[in-house]
């Protein structure tokens, strides 16, 4: 029996587990690392609380987990507590799926100030992501800009415009709907550097704003319809995408406002260029900027002398998610991921590499089953290839090494109690559960 490591236990991590572990010639046994506590990845700590059905491909997982030849070693922070020397010393094949949790900066002035934050930490704080469960955030302020034209940027604008009694029968961390129900914010401005035709909103995303009750949606007539260049290159096959949210922008156009409580307002065609405030985030200055045709046809954004300052108690940057490297394995600094060719790592034997720190941060959960399956199936190629081998380790052996370098490991009974709690939590409240939130309330819940 062969036998893997899958490095992240995310939907990338999952998919490549439920592969393998499909493989007759060969047969592996697969064990799941994962720094957290809990398993799922972004599923648990980045899909927005009001996106339950999004949610529902952990019963997919949960089904994988119950494999015989399945295990899950939560709470290992693979680099550290055990190295990527000693994961090759234990297993036939080390498969890299942790995803990219870094956030790629903005690189302005002012980018450091008390209460500019990166999406990344936003998004964990609402999720319960332990990581992020003292972030420390002022909703004191009206006005809030959101710098990115991505869904991340969309649900950030969502989730801080919306009522948070819809919010109350959801998993959102109990803190962050405690915090959003005090809140002043009235406003969530999000800006993106291209034209509405170049945004990377997905058309559900974007239309899901317009059915937020209490909330207007303004988009100007002069950012929000495409430049005449922009909408013949989206004319042709292959960009359903841009078209459709091309028309629901008119529609918000059309609407216009109805003098509702709160607002979200999309901006095109602006470039932030520095954060203003003395102790803290007091106003943002965004250049207007141009389109101009790049190489191979894509359009690029070039800055004009036109500059604008908006007010506002917080900036949030949503412009991408970054990889990153794990000490020996090799690793492209600029873009963030693993090198590597169909998932085979470049410069590694026995190596392999899917999800984000694979491809980059991009694609829908569904993407990385196919991605994951590409991977694998480079994996079991390479094993009928001899580049592969059998060393028939003896799985006592890691385990014990794990339980070693960290006692308080969350095995799947640990997650099973952790899951029960959670869910036990919620319950009398209508809500599918009551996430806890700290490293130690989870540790604790995992123990008998």
């Amino acid at each position: 029996m062969r036998r893997a490591a899958v490095i992240g236990s995310g939907p990338a991590g999952f998919y490549a587990a439920a592969a393998l572990l499909a493989s007759d010639d060969p047969a592996f046994a697969v064990d799941l690392y994962d720094r957290l506590p809990t398993p799922w990845g972004l599923v648990r700590a980045g899909v927005a609380p009001d996106h339950p059905k999004i949610k529902a491909v952990t019963r997919v997982f949960e089904r994988i987990a119950k494999h015989e030849r399945f295990r899950f070693f939560g709470h290992v922070t693979i680099g550290e507590q055990i190295s990527r020397d000693e994961l090759l010393a234990h297993y036939d094949a080390v498969v890299w799926a942790y995803g990219a949790d870094a956030d790629r900066r903005l690189g302005i002035e002012g980018e450091d100030l008390p209460g500019s934050i990166a999406a990344t930490a936003l998004v964990g704080w609402y999720n319960g992501h332990p990581d992020w469960r003292d972030l420390e955030l002022d909703l004191s302020g009206e006005r809030v800009v959101v710098i990115g034209n991505g869904n991340v940027a969309i649900d950030v604008a969502r989730m801080l415009s919306v009522d948070p009694d819809e919010l109350a029968t959801t998993d959102i961390a109990d803190h962050a709907l405690a915090a959003l129900r005090s809140s002043k914010i009235r406003e969530v401005v999000v800006c993106g550097r291209r034209g509405p035709a170049q945004a990377a909103f997905t058309s559900v995303e974007l239309g899901e704003l317009g059915e937020l009750a209490g909330v207007d949606v303004v988009v100007s007539a002069e950012e929000g319809t495409a430049d005449a260049a922009s909408i013949a290159a989206i004319a042709g096959d292959g960009h359903p995408i841009e078209r459709r949210n091309l028309s629901i922008l008119e529609s918000y156009v059309e609407r216009g406002t109805s003098g509702a409580d709160r607002r979200i307002v999309l901006r095109f065609l602006v470039s932030p260029t520095r954060i203003l405030g003395t102790d803290r985030v007091e106003a943002i200055e965004l250049v207007r900027t141009r389109l101009e045709p790049g190489e191979g046809g894509v359009v690029r954004a070039v800055a004009t002398d036109e500059r604008e300052t908006i007010p506002c108690g917080m900036v949030v940057r949503s412009v991408g998610y970054l990889g990153r490297g794990v000490p020996g394995v090799p690793f492209d600094e600029r873009r963030g991921v693993i090198p590597n060719e169909g998932g085979r790592v470049l410069d590694a034997t026995a190596e392999y590499c899917t999800g984000w720190i694979k491809r980059g941060p991009s694609g829908i959960i569904g993407t990385n089953k196919k991605d994951a399956n590409e991977t694998v199936e480079t994996l079991l190629a390479d094993v009928r290839a001899g580049v592969v081998g059998e060393a028939g380790h003896d799985p006592s052996a890691i385990e014990a090494l794990v339980r070693m370098r960290q006692p308080d490991v969350v095995e799947l009974e640990g997650w099973d109690a952790i899951d029960a709690i959670e869910r036990a939590l919620g319950e009398p409240h209508g809500r599918p559960r009551s996430k806890l939130a700290t490293f130690a309330e989870l540790v604790r819940a995992s123990r008998p």
